[in-house]
């Protein structure tokens, strides 16, 4: 019997501010994939480096961002993306050779998922630290914003969002730096729509963000404000109330749209 499953077009996402070496590895890694995407978008965030020239060299598109910072970075490439999802990933991440595949036939056998989220593992830093780390890091992260969500929180250097879910809250998402753009899209796409954790939907990043010189606090105080920029009318047990009562998954279709605050 053939099947009935619609395919879906992938578009990768990669924000990238003077970090060529690892965006050449990331680009190496998205090219040996064994289902490939249909198009790579290398957002330049005003590099100064060879970042660009390297994604034109690995066959990807590069548009400048409009406006600084990774979430306006982030939002330049969705705008831009010509696919049924947008994949999103960092510059310094190594996907798997199966994530686009897997990414694909999550939407494709789910036409009312809107958002897809998974785990990672550190790629560098002290080995034997590695895991104990991980589970911190990230553990610590999607129990917090799941707490203040309501619902499962996208995690930025492992995600995919479908472009019709973008389109419907693209207006209303925070394009400023001092955000982080994955808890932001995530306010924005719930409670009323799909997003979904899948735990072996495993992405290889960075141990930068805790050995980097003031990062870790710099991320602590981005986070807080994801949350609080959206209160009054989306604390906590307000988007509970609304997640328990919410009717069948919206998915795709246009849903509840948060106002920028």
């Amino acid at each position: 019997m053939p099947s009935t499953v619609a395919p879906v077009t992938v578009c990768v996402v990669i924000p990238v501010k003077d970090d060529a070496e690892s965006l050449e590895r990331c680009l190496r890694a998205l090219l040996t994939q064994s289902r490939p995407a249909e198009s790579i978008i290398v957002v330049d965030d005003g590099s100064t480096d060879g970042s660009a020239s390297v994604a034109l060299a690995y066959g990807a598109r590069v548009v400048p961002s409009i406006g600084t910072g990774i979430p306006a970075a982030a939002a330049t490439g969705y705008d831009a993306a010509d696919a049924d999802v947008c994949a999103r990933l960092d510059a310094d991440c190594v996907p798997p050779a199966d994530w686009i595949a897997r990414i694909a036939s999550e939407f494709e056998e789910s036409p009312t998922l809107a958002g897809l989220t998974g785990f990672a593992r550190f790629i560098d830093g002290p080995r034997l630290l590695r895991g104990p780390a991980i589970w911190l890091y990230l553990g610590a992260y999607f129990i917090s914003v799941y707490t203040a969500l309501g619902h499962w929180p996208l995690f930025g250097s492992n995600l995919a969002v479908r472009r019709s879910a973008w389109d419907a809250v693209s207006g209303s998402v925070h394009r400023d730096s001092l955000v982080h753009d994955d808890m932001d899209l995530s306010f924005h796409l719930g409670p009323l729509r799909e997003i979904r954790f899948d735990r072996t939907l495993r992405m290889g990043i960075s141990m930068r963000p805790l050995t980097h010189p003031g990062g870790f606090g710099l991320r602590l105080r981005r986070g807080f404000r994801s949350v609080v920029v959206h209160w009054p009318a989306e604390l906590p047990w307000l988007r509970w109330y609304r997640s328990f009562n919410a009717p069948v998954s919206l998915g795709n279709q246009g849903g509840e749209v948060i106002p920028r605050a």
